[in-house]
């Protein structure tokens, strides 16, 4: 896959929405010209309804809209930009068995544009320019030993690497937004569960990426369940897990073309 490399100077005190949004705009319109993304009316308007109803509950009401995307991609990964825009590649969605797991997985990645840690990171890095390498979203180049070069000279890659303490408020900004949503928050560790158990498998290649960029081990599990289980398990259960939409979603990206090979960068 070929990379592409933007550089963003944050100076001043703080950045403003219209800024984030601004700024995410940008980024969306490079990432979009870089990587595969889905093109189906139906496979969109689907992840864009279910992200929606969950995205427009939340406190980030001052957002003007947010944005969900495809990519074509068999590699297990999500990522959020700046100002609302969530991507999720069909290698992960294909990897789902359930709509509250894919509503989980978007509710993670909702919860850091909520908390704003990319401009955090940003703010964290005042009068420096980060490298966004989009090789990591994409691949596990990120581990390897050239990615992990290539992110030292350009400094810190925006969509590389959360902190475990940005996870970990994700975590619970996902919990808190599927259950404000009607969706059943089970799905949240039960996606973590799955991702681990293909990544200790023998055939984990394709969720290399994912633990790239999302650090997950068992105690995150652990961690959401705690989360869950201070909710009565009478309102649990009259949660969403599951429906005809989402399997039929889930068919049809099952029945689109193999996706591409990625371009080496």
């Amino acid at each position: 896959m070929a990379g592409v490399a933007l550089a963003v100077v944050v100076t001043g005190c703080g950045v403003s929405t219209q800024q984030e949004v601004e700024m995410g705009q940008q980024y969306v319109q490079q990432i979009n010209q870089q990587l595969p993304i889905v093109q189906d009316p139906e496979l969109n308007r689907y992840i864009n309804v279910l992200g929606d109803s969950i995205a427009r509950l939340t406190s980030r009401t001052d957002l003007p809209e947010w944005r969900f995307y495809i990519v074509d991609s068999r590699e297990v990964n999500a990522f959020a930009v700046p100002g609302g825009f969530v991507y999720v590649n069909r290698g992960l969605i294909e990897r789902t068995q359930r709509m509250d797991q894919l509503a989980g997985v978007l509710g993670h990645e909702i919860g850091h544009v909520v908390r704003r840690h990319s401009i955090k990171q940003m703010q964290q890095q005042q009068g420096a320019s980060l490298g966004v390498n989009l090789a990591c979203v994409l691949t596990n180049i990120c581990s390897s030993q050239a990615g992990q070069a290539a992110i030292q000279v350009g400094g810190t890659a925006l969509f590389a690497r959360f902190s475990r303490g940005d996870e970990a408020e994700a975590d619970e900004e996902g919990v808190q937004n599927v259950v404000r949503a009607g969706i059943n928050p089970n799905g949240i560790p039960e996606m973590f569960q799955i991702l681990i158990d293909e990544r200790n498998s023998s055939s984990g290649g394709a969720v290399a990426g994912w633990f790239a960029t999302h650090p997950l081990e068992e105690d995150r599990i652990a961690d959401t369940r705690r989360m869950i289980a201070q909710y009565s398990p009478a309102i649990l259960r009259t949660l969403a897990t599951d429906s005809p939409n989402f399997q039929r979603f889930k068919a049809r990206v099952r029945s689109l073309p193999p996706s591409p090979v990625p371009r080496q960068q």
